[in-house]
């Protein structure tokens, strides 16, 4: 097995104008680890995975995904790669059922490229490949609903399903649990432990319960560094995190 990191930062500043907000981010995630990335907000959590997924460049620095540097490629591109992700809003296809959706995101990965005279229906591995996530994501029951009659927290097993379906092995996950009951963020994590098992993980998460339950490691960035990165139990007694952000997590319960 490989012991080369999966997913590498270096030196990552990126601006908007004159404003800088990713300030020098050094990072170095290694195959099958699973990393929280938190800070308050305005940190610049969702610019750095904008930044690692393509949808952003960086104004300097670089990123290397397996040893292969992908800053400036497009999104696409670095899917192709073997990175996917999935956003804060739930981001699926509202008008097609479940089925349809898994069996979409696994086109590509099984080599199927466009053509106007095949037949999905006649796509046997994909199809079956769609159903063996369907089960995954404890949705087959709902096969043939539309992905909009879904419920909220089944529509975001479903973005999970399709981040995860084609086949990338670093997945990052924009606030997963956001807007779920307490039950519903519980068996998410479950689910989420289930799916991403061997892959790379880095998540944005604001709830601290999810963190530590989750994360091997915890990156905590602050106006755009990251001040520090280890174990949760080490970064949960880092004073320089404590001061900076973890200050009220005693008066939270967590």
């Amino acid at each position: 097995m490989s012991t080369s990191p999966s997913l590498v930062l270096t030196d990552v500043h990126k601006q908007f104008g004159k404003t800088e907000i990713i300030r020098g981010v050094n990072l170095s995630v290694q195959p099958g680890e699973r990393v929280a990335i938190i800070g308050p907000n305005g940190a610049g959590k969702s610019t750095l995975f904008n930044l690692i997924s393509g949808r952003f460049a960086p104004s300097s620095g670089s990123i290397h995904l397996h040893g292969q540097r992908i800053d400036g490629l497009k999104p696409f591109e670095i899917n192709r790669q073997g990175l996917s992700r999935s956003f804060q809003i739930t981001n699926i296809f509202p008008k097609l059922s479940v089925f349809e959706n898994l069996r979409c995101s696994v086109l590509w990965n099984l080599g199927h490229r466009y053509s106007f005279w095949s037949f999905l229906s006649q796509l046997n591995d994909a199809n079956a490949l769609a159903h063996e996530w369907m089960q995954r994501i404890h949705l087959d029951h709902k096969s043939q609903e539309l992905a909009m009659n879904l419920t909220y927290a089944e529509q975001r097993a479903l973005e999970i399903g399709i981040t995860m379906a084609g086949g990338a092995n670093v997945v990052l996950l924009d606030e997963p649990t956001a807007g779920m009951s307490t039950t519903e963020t519980s068996r998410f994590i479950h689910l989420i432990k289930e799916v991403t098992q061997g892959k790379t993980l880095l998540t944005v998460e604001h709830d601290m319960g999810v963190v530590f339950g989750l994360a091997d490691k915890i990156a905590v960035l602050v106006y755009g560094e990251i001040i520090a990165f280890d174990t949760p139990e080490k970064v949960r007694a880092n004073p320089r995190v404590q001061e900076a952000y973890l200050g009220s997590l005693e008066e939270q319960g967590h």
